[in-house]
This record gives structure tokens, sequence and C-alpha cells, in this order.
């Protein structure tokens, strides 16, 4: 999967008390075995060398900037400095290196949109670390909506794609307590989260005309309104529009039954009405293996699919995949991009 005319990936270290470095460091080491892209880690290269020790592992890092990651990958990870301020204790986080935390998050935008790194991979973060600091969004993706906006001047509606080998979700409600889902959702935001999905799906994905399953925000999809009135009254009309404007869409469909094998080989996607419903069948069929990855956003950004593991740091236990996965994806997306000159 290597393209040598392709800058490499930006990797940020998410937060370092957590599993990123841990799982970072456990890729490169196998990088010829897995044939792994180049990716250019923006993050605290002392941190990296001393898991690297803790972890029983031989790595040589070595400081970078874009142009030189692919040269010296081979040999040495490459790392965009990004110190921490405060001393760095696996499985300890804290919120005097949250600067740093969110200014890798930054360094990856600003060099991905100039492209000269050629897509976004970020390691965990924990939010509540990070609110301590006075960080005002309710996760990475809002944060990489907000960054895109100032970057580029244009309002931006990040989605949020679980992709696995087994299912494909995306949650039209996301980060928001389950009493306020069915305020917040309307019939705009599940059209524009499901024409936002569908068009990134066929210029990045190259699926020719994806196919969306719409859930039921309710038991039985509101059973004609006997159990809630939202999905005749909100979601029913959405797919409507969706049909309408020739998006090959289905629904609402009562949410208990889409997930099983025959279900899911009638649709390419499944958009979601809240968090949950979207994510525990995602985690369910593919835990280690799935990706997150955010439609909507002028670059691409995918992540592992689970969070910091900060009881784990340092132990030599965190299983790769899920990064492996996401490393994976963006470089596929990436060469998909430049391949047709398409960018969402």
């Amino acid at each position: 999967m290597t393209m040598t005319n392709m800058p490499p990936l930006a990797l940020t270290m998410g937060d370092p008390a957590g599993i990123g470095p841990d799982i970072t460091l456990a890729l490169w080491s196998n990088r010829h075995a897995l044939a792994l892209p180049p990716f250019l880690y923006i993050g605290d290269a002392q941190v990296l060398r001393e898991r690297a020790t803790r972890l029983g592992l031989d790595i040589a890092v070595a400081n970078a900037v874009p142009e030189e990651a692919a040269r010296l990958f081979p040999n040495a990870l490459p790392v965009l400095s990004c110190d921490c301020p405060a001393p760095v204790t696996p499985g300890t986080p804290d919120s005097r290196n949250a600067a740093a935390i969110t200014g890798a998050i930054e360094t990856a935008v600003t060099l991905t949109l100039a492209g000269r790194t050629a897509a976004i991979v970020t390691n965990p973060i924990a939010k509540a670390v990070l609110y301590d600091a006075g960080f005002s969004f309710p996760g990475h993706t809002e944060f990489l909506a907000d960054l895109a906006l100032k970057a580029t001047g244009k309002e931006a509606l990040p989605v949020m794609l679980l992709a696995g080998p087994k299912l494909r979700s995306v949650p039209v409600t996301i980060h928001i307590p389950l009493k306020d889902v069915p305020t917040a959702l309307t019939q705009e935001l599940i059209v524009e989260t499901a024409v936002i999905t569908e068009r990134d799906l066929r210029q990045r994905f190259g699926i020719t005309r994806p196919r969306l399953a719409i859930a039921g925000l309710n038991p039985h999809a509101g059973e004609t309104g006997t159990i809630g009135l939202e999905d005749e009254a909100i979601v029913r009309p959405a797919v409507e529009q969706l049909k309408a404007a020739g998006i090959d869409a289905v629904g609402p469909l009562p949410a208990d039954t889409m997930f099983h094998d025959a279900a899911r080989a009638t649709y390419d996607v499944a958009l979601c009405m809240y968090h949950d419903q979207a994510l525990i069948p995602a985690k369910a069929l593919g835990f280690d293996d799935s990706v997150n990855a955010t439609l909507g956003l002028p670059f691409i950004r995918t992540s592992p699919d689970h969070g910091t593991a900060f009881a784990i740091a340092g132990k030599g236990v965190a299983k790769p995949d899920s990064l492996l996965a996401a490393i994976r994806l963006a470089h596929a997306l990436g060469i998909h991009e430049r391949a047709t000159g398409e960018r969402a």
C-alpha cells in the first residue's frame, strides 16, 4: 500500500499518559512485516524514548519535518516535536500537558491542509483531562471542525463514521445526553448528515451508489406512532427528502433488526439517531479493528476506535490493531483522493 510520491500521514500523540505511545511504538517496530505506510508522529520525542525503554523496545527516534519522514521511516521513527511541559507518567494524566495535546492536533491540521501530510490519524485523548485546562469542545470531532473553520472560513458539519470490516455506522447526534436526543434530532440534521455521508462514501471510499439504512429513534421505529412520535414526524420525512434528492435511503428501520448478517448485506452504512445506537453494534462487531473516521471535513481524519486506556499504559499489553486499521484506512483514502483529485 505504499505510494512514494504521497506525503506521510500525520499521527498525533493523543494523551501521552495513555496507550498512544505504546501502540505507536508497537506498530513502528513491526513496520516491515505490516508494510506500514510512513507517518510523522507529532508529539513529545522524549516521551516516546522513555516509553520504548519501559516496554523493552530498541527504537530509534529522529526529529523530522514532513518532507524527511518517508526517507527516515525505515530506520527511525520520525517525530515533529510537540513537547509536554509536565513529566509524563504512564497511567497518570496531567492537565498541564493539555496544550501540547491539542497543539499536536492543530499542527496536524495545518500540515494536512497545506499538503505537507496526506491525512491525519489521531491517537486517543481524554476529554476530562482537557476540560480541566479549559478545553471547550465535546470531543475530538468538534475540535477538528472548529480548526477547519478557522483555517478555511467555511462551516463544516463533522460526521462520525465507525468503519469496520462488518459494519459502517454513523450517529446523527453524537456527544450529548440521551435525554437531549429527541430535542436535538431534526429532519434537517438527519438530511445533512446523510448527504455528507453519501458524498464522502462516493468521493473518498469509492462506493458508486451508497445504500443508506436509516434507523428509527424509538423501539420498533415508533410502531406507527404508538411508541413515540419522532419517527413519523422527523425521521420518515427526512428519508423521503433523501429519496427525492436521488439518494438510496430506506427507513426508519427498527434498530434491533438492523445489524444481523443478512440485514447488513443490504446497505453500505447505517445512520443511527444517537451515539450508542451506532457505536454499540460497531464495537460489538469489530472492537479491535474498527476505525473512527470523520466525514465532512476538508481533510482526511481517522482514529482508533478506543480510548486512552490509562490502566494498561506502559505495561506492554495494549493491542495496536485499531490504530493499524486507522493508519491503513487513512493511507487508502489519501491514495484515492490523489488518484481522483476529489477532496470533500
